[in-house]
């Protein structure tokens, strides 16, 4: 793209960012790149390949391969790479040099059609729940057409990174892309099925996503000098600043000039690589930040907010800034999550989440309306558990996010649709009476007619639907895949219904009525207008038989569930040796987080603030002496605090040998289970209690003697 424009990428300034469509994909093997520089019929090729969903030949993988290699040595690449998503939830990657030897021995630039669509990483060190043998080292990657090529740019050379699905030597999914991918194209089958028995021939369905992604950033010299924050993402010890977020001073307020420098220039590389950066602004909790994008495909959103992650980090280093994109990196100010925007669009650009102007559009709306609502109602428990991970089990539920119990706001005007279909009467649904269910003349529904709801989990917001409980520093792919199972399940029943109804002669709007109308009635429970985080709320989820799942500990039990199971199974998005292998890996990372945790906050407490503790009691202790040697009589109150303090540190030791016995009692249990249930309950109960005491002893030890910097430092203005 880049070529054809006449664009030289490297002379793009970091503060010229005026023109973005000028460069905008230039660091991308896209669509119009390869359009310019394949044969049209190779081009033709590809483009139906991808739309089937089918194999490229090796013809057309040879000629996409040359094309791509030399468009890459022009942008000065030198090594290519294929880039993929494992089961760690960070990105991977290995880098082979474009060189080989020719005939005569000399060293040639080679890129062959089969380095592009496949490698072979060794997968022996990646998670893989069982899957594999750890003998059994090979892993392949194939590339995944729907997402382009990117070029990343290193200190000294760039480098090309092929996308693509990571699987096993039996083809065992080892990866989150790869059931995303299933995922999508089941969802796309059930969706263009509703579309044909509603009348509309549409020749694909894509599920597409907008995740708005929250992250903190903080001195990164300061960051460097914390422990936890080094190896844990997040602060296992701080008591609370002066001022935190109290005055609601910091959301959308105007961003330092330091900041907007960073956020300018994480644009910049968003922008080179195609990912397409909307918005940017402060959140709530000081030194707390968003930026978003414009929707696309799923599985594109999904790798770009993988590389968001990774270019939010890196330009952060550069600007000496930590970025912290753990769930809850401060105790007491809010945390970060993804807000995770998800609809199904045709190939043509049809929203089907969109209200409509006409009685079928808004027949067509209410269709997939009712079979999002019914996934929901369904699966509320695997989508909660989709997103249970240590760091968000610090978030869900704190009057800060989403609850944990899964329902769905629809806002105050599609209520009163639905209720109003549900009872059969007449009513007044825009100011005008004219949704008569005897001759299903729908109202035109407004978008954004009703105020949003900030505490539910999942919202509809106009014209699409708003997962709020994703944790900032999760893949959203594994989400992604649970809503697009669970709607193309619901979809294949409500399709079933009006498949028999429309058999049975019914009127076709009468017989789309019918069946949204049961889908309605059906999918009440998981309908809630109100304050999610009342108490109220908790007792009346249960009431309606909403299953609640407090921690992950409890989340994870719903994997074993066979309704959940049948989701990912029947439509073959995932194998159940594949799901298993998931759900054992998603214990193993919650126990190890745990456990990773606990060691710094020993390590922490034994060799820096216990010790600074002593020194501060000795001192004190000492200058009391001073005194009292010169006969100075000593206040009582000085002589309290000191032994306030002494009893604190005397607790500390006390809570410490408590944290270190809960480890080791967790690292004893062998059953996968209640290892996991040994971590979330003693071992996290133990690292809380230690913290309480250790937060006492911050606020009375002396400041120059505290080796840690303290929470008013990081959340200091970044100026």
């Amino acid at each position: 793209m880049a070529k054809a424009q006449g664009l030289d990428t490297s002379s793009i300034s970091r503060l010229d960012q005026t023109r973005i469509s000028q460069y905008f994909g230039c660091n991308t093997f896209s669509e119009r790149t390869m359009r310019e520089r394949l044969q049209k019929d190779a081009y033709k090729a590809y483009r139906q390949a991808l739309k089937r969903g089918e194999t490229l030949s090796p013809e057309v993988a040879r000629s996409v391969a040359l094309a791509m290699k030399e468009w890459a040595l022009e942008q000065g690449c030198t090594h290519f790479t294929h880039w993929f998503l494992p089961m760690t939830g960070a990105t991977a990657e290995k880098h082979d040099a474009f060189i080989t030897w020719d005939e005569d021995g000399a060293v040639i630039e080679r890129f062959s059609g089969g380095q592009l669509i496949q490698g072979e990483p060794d997968a022996s060190s990646f998670p893989s729940g069982g899957l594999r043998a750890t003998f059994e080292a090979r892993g392949y990657t194939a590339w995944d057409p729907a997402s382009p090529a990117f070029i990343m740019e290193g200190p000294l050379g760039k480098t090309l990174c092929i996308p693509t699905a990571f699987v096993g030597y039996h083809g065992e999914a080892l990866d989150h892309k790869v059931p995303l991918l299933r995922s999508m194209e089941v969802v796309s089958r059930r969706a263009q099925e509703s579309l044909t028995l509603l009348g509309v021939k549409p020749d694909a369905v894509v599920a597409q996503c907008g995740p708005e992604q929250e992250y903190f950033a903080v001195d990164l010299e300061l960051a460097q000098q914390r422990p936890d924050l080094m190896f844990a993402n997040r602060t296992l010890q701080g008591a609370k600043p002066p001022k935190g977020q109290e005055l609601e001073d910091h959301y959308f307020g105007s961003i330092k000039e330091r900041v907007l420098g960073f956020m300018q220039e994480v644009e910049l590389e968003c922008f080179k690589l195609g990912i397409p950066a909307k918005t940017r602004h402060n959140e709530v909790a000081p030194n707390q930040f968003e930026i978003a994008p414009i929707y696309e495909s799923a599985n594109l959103a999904s790798d770009h907010n993988q590389l968001l992650m990774e270019i939010l980090k890196s330009v952060g280093e550069r600007h000496g800034l930590a970025v912290l994109l753990h769930e809850k990196p401060f105790a007491g100010v809010n945390g970060s999550g993804k807000h995770v925007n998800w609809s199904l669009a045709t190939e043509e650009g049809s929203n089907l989440l969109e209200p409509g102007h006409t009685p079928e559009q808004n027949l067509q709306f209410l269709y997939f309306l009712c079979a999002t609502l019914k996934a929901i109602h369904a699966h509320g428990g695997l989508l909660r558990a989709a997103i249970a991970s240590a760091g968000n089990d610090h978030r869900l539920g704190a009057n800060e996010a989403p609850p944990a119990i899964m329902s769905v706001f629809l806002g105050s005007q599609l209520n009163h649709i639905l209720e109003a279909i549900e009872t059969g009467d007449v009513t007044d649904a825009s100011t005008q009476h004219i949704l008569d269910l005897g001759i299903t003349n729908l109202p035109m529904i407004e978008k954004d007619a009703t105020d949003r709801n900030r505490t539910s989990p999942f919202a509809f917001t106009g014209n699409k639907f708003e997962f709020r409980a994703v944790g900032s520093s999760q893949p959203i792919a594994l989400p992604l895949t649970v809503i697009n199972a669970a709607v193309a399940e619901a979809l294949e029943g409500l399709n079933a219904q009006l498949d028999a109804e429309l058999k049975s002669g019914k009127e076709h709007q009468a017989a789309v009525m019918g069946v949204v109308r049961k889908a309605i009635l059906e999918t009440k429970a998981i309908r809630f207008e109100g304050n999610g985080y009342a108490e109220d709320w908790k007792h009346e989820a249960e009431r309606r038989g909403l299953p609640h799942a407090k921690d992950t500990v409890a989340a994870l039990h719903i994997w074993e569930q066979p309704a959940s199971k049948a989701v990912f199974t029947r439509p073959g998005i995932l194998a159940e040796h594949e799901l298993e292998a998931r759900v054992h890996i998603r214990h193993e990372q919650y126990q190890k987080a745990i456990a990773i945790e606990t060691q710094v906050l020993r390590e922490m407490a034994e060799t820096q603030i216990l010790p600074a503790i002593s020194t501060d009691l000795g001192a004190r202790a000492g200058s009391l002496a001073k005194l009292a040697s010169v006969g100075v009589a000593i206040p009582a109150p000085l002589k309290a605090a000191l032994e306030a303090q002494a009893a604190l540190a005397g607790e500390a030791q006390i809570r410490l040998k408590d944290l270190k016995a809960a480890l080791a009692e967790a690292e004893a249990v062998e059953e996968l289970q209640l290892r996991t249930a040994t971590f979330g309950g003693r071992v996290n109960e133990a690292k809380h209690a230690l913290r309480e005491v250790l937060d006492q002893l911050e606020e009375a030890c002396d400041a120059d003697l505290w080796p840690l910097p303290k929470y008013w430092q990081l959340l200091s203005p970044l100026v």
